[in-house]
């Protein structure tokens, strides 16, 4: 438990709360979605997820295709 003093020092400086660490700078570049793949946008690695949102994506395109 905290002592009086430290409680009094914390109630009349506030209370410091401090950022994390900054990433390395090599993986500020990196992307880390899936959505921007190919095989993910066709459907190709077998989640039936994405199976499922390329063919609304297919059938979007051809929509007004005549």
């Amino acid at each position: 438990m905290a002592q009086g003093e430290e409680i009094d020092y914390a109630m009349t400086h506030g209370i410091v709360f401090k950022k994390k660490k900054e990433a390395l700078p090599n993986e500020k570049n990196k992307v880390k979605t899936k959505a921007k793949k190919k095989a993910y946008i066709t459907g190709a690695h077998g989640s039936d997820s994405a199976k499922f949102k390329a063919d609304i994506r297919r059938r979007r395109a051809n929509r007004h295709k005549k």
